[in-house]
């Protein structure tokens, strides 16, 4: 709900606090004292296209803000929380500036944000009904939420079971449609893969084969090569056993070296010691003597085993031209193709099953919808009937509310089981319409086509009033503050009693704020507020405060055009706050025990005849 709003700078309004209240505000004042620009500012807090033309003259700018308190979980909360917005335990500041020159501003929770913030905001919590109204019926799919919503759990259920029958038929349906579409390619795919996978398989290549073979190609390509340079080695290291004249080699030097020093190094320890370096150095070139005789045994010539190794290099030379880099990149795509070509293969046997499950899931989802449809026709003839019983109570005694709940037919739909085919949706196969014939013998037409400026109102009054009914007995909640601009036009007398025990009813469940020129309207209020204008010659300026006791008395006086200070009129204002409180009484008593709507907050604080208790001070420079 709205705890309190501000308004600065619009209109004909200079700076004015409102203090709301849980249950039904009412809002009045003299004709051009500015309840319009009420309306007007709530609707800038709520995204409406700021006009610059709203800003009062001699102001550099305006500015509405409105402070809502919101249970924890609401949805605006979360998108408040999406927008990077503070809020404190509820309490969250929304609000708009407009500059003269005509640039607008948004805030949510102390943060900047888009206007488009503020809009959606708006559609979480507060539904406005007025003559210039901007009415959320007039969308065609609104129709069949409001009946859906009055159904309530029930016909919630079917429509949840229909939604999630539905996706995944049309998953399951693009699935199947894909596998028959693509079998052509994939039947490409397979040829292509089969031979891939065969033409590696007669290759049959082994893990880091391509390395090995490139080594020993170049071994057996210069075997002589190799064999002359260990042996030229074997020999200046040993001598060589077969030459007609001993040269000089590195292992009888360090023979001979030794034969010098070992006689004197047992004069010397540093002498002793280079011996016996010499003596590891003998010993390794033994050892290295002995490696290149079995490297000179090893290599050989063999022609046949080099055609056979140049061979397979360029056998395997073919497949990583085409699969990978090296023999082990193939044997990884190898890996990859095998899976491929069997899922491929198995796809048929997969469009099989999927046709089956397509048409399981269809025969579901058509049974569901039927029941859903079913389900809403019975609650559109309670629904119709409830509303026609209100408006008989607002001035509209002859108009009927009819639902029309008609199958969207379509010849290439699903089909039915009695024969016919219908356009299927996540919300089912109905087309949903709120029918109004406000006259006797007037054709029924949609609700917002047939209603007059004045009628509309009421009828939306009507169907909140219903809605909300059901909603509170099914535990549910609609958006949290109600707004009617003029909701009253055109009716007086009882009737107009009987608009104010409407809104009275309707704000037992949520918050409604009503901008009312009745008397009658206005003795039904929780909270009063009375907008006054004052003029001191040059400019107007409006403000807003709340009404009590006799204060309340006389602005209702005045209402009924009477002297607000006369005897008689303050008698009759006190009838009217008596009869209303009464009704307000009786129509508490018949709806006890229902549940409340989490948004209407606690129990009120204020009779009928006493408002205004339990308030916030006002801000500074604002009345109260």
């Amino acid at each position: 709900m709205f705890s309190q709003m501000r308004i600065r700078g619009v209109g004909v309004i200079d700076d004015a606090v409102l203090e709301l209240s849980p249950g039904l505000n009412v809002l009045t004042g003299e004709t051009g004292a500015g309840k319009t620009m009420v309306v007007s500012g709530l609707g800038l807090l709520l995204g409406e296209r700021a006009d610059s033309g709203l800003v009062r003259t001699g102001s550099a700018s305006a500015l509405v803000e409105g402070v809502v308190q919101l249970p924890p979980g609401h949805p605006a909360l979360a998108r408040a929380d999406e927008a990077g917005a503070d809020h404190d335990d509820g309490e969250l500041v929304i609000a708009r500036t407009i500059a003269a020159a005509g640039r607008s501003r948004a805030h949510v929770g102390g943060r900047t944000a888009p206007v488009s913030v503020l809009a959606d905001l708006g559609q979480l919590l507060v539904a406005v009904h007025g003559q210039a109204d901007q009415w959320r019926l007039k969308q065609g799919d609104a129709h069949r939420v409001v009946l859906d919503d009055f159904g309530g759990s029930e016909v919630h259920a079917l429509r949840d079971r229909v939604s999630e029958l539905y996706d995944r038929w049309r998953e399951a349906t693009r699935e199947h449609d894909r596998l028959v579409s693509e079998a052509r390619d994939r039947a490409r795919e397979i040829d292509s893969l089969t031979a891939s996978l065969e033409e590696i398989e007669s290759v049959d290549p082994q893990p880091g084969e391509d390395a090995a073979l490139r080594s020993e190609d170049a071994r057996l390509a210069h075997a002589d090569t190799l064999r002359l340079a260990a042996a030229q080695a074997l020999a200046d290291l040993s001598g060589d056993e077969y030459a007609a004249e001993p040269a000089p080699n590195v292992r009888d030097l360090i023979g001979s070296a030794r034969g010098a020093l070992t006689p004197a190094t047992t004069h010397d320890e540093a002498l002793a010691g280079l011996d016996a370096r010499l003596h590891e150095l003998g010993t390794l070139v033994t050892d290295l003597s002995a490696d290149l005789t079995a490297y000179l045994d090893d290599v050989e010539l063999d022609p046949q085993r080099l055609g056979f190794v140049q061979e397979r290099r360029a056998a395997l030379g073919v497949l990583t031209r085409k699969y990978g880099e090296t023999v082990d990149e193939v044997l990884e795509w190898s890996g990859r193709g095998a899976a491929r070509l069997d899922e491929l293969v198995t796809a048929d046997d997969r469009v099989e099953r999927l046709g089956a499950e397509v048409g399981e899931l269809q025969e579901a989802v058509v049974t569901a919808a039927l029941a859903l449809s079913d389900a809403r026709r019975a609650a559109g003839e309670d629904f119709g009937g409830r509303v026609s019983e209100e408006l008989a109570h607002l001035a509209m005694g002859k108009a009927v509310v009819q639902v029309d709940v008609r199958r969207r037919t379509d010849p290439e739909g699903v089909a039915l089981p009695d024969g016919g085919r219908v356009r299927l949706s996540r919300h089912g196969i109905d087309d949903v319409e709120i029918l109004l014939a406000a006259n006797p013998g007037a054709a029924p037409r949609s609700v917002a086509k047939a209603a007059s400026g004045g009628e509309l109102s009421r009828v939306m009054l009507a169907l909140e009033v219903v809605g909300s009914r059901s909603a509170a007995a099914d535990g549910a909640s609609g958006p949290p503050t109600f707004v009617f601009d003029e909701v009253d036009a055109g009716v007086g007398g009882r009737a107009a009693l009987d608009v104010g025990a409407r809104l009275a009813a309707l704000a037992e469940h949520a918050q409604v704020i009503v901008v009312t020129h009745l008397a009658q309207v206005a003795a039904f209020a929780d909270r009063h507020l009375v907008v006054h204008k004052a003029d001191d010659g040059r400019i107007t300026s409006s403000s807003v405060s709340v009404v009590d006791g006799d204060a309340r008395l006389r602005e209702l006086s005045r209402m009924m055009g009477g002297d607000p200070d006369s005897e008689a009129g303050l008698a009759h204002a006190g009838d009217l706050l008596e009869q209303t409180g009464e009704s307000r009484a009786s129509t508490r008593k018949s709806t006890r025990g229902s549940p409340r709507s989490p948004s209407s907050g606690s129990a009120r604080t204020s009779s009928p005849r006493s408002t205004g208790t339990g308030r916030k001070p006002a801000r500074s420079g604002a009345p109260a």
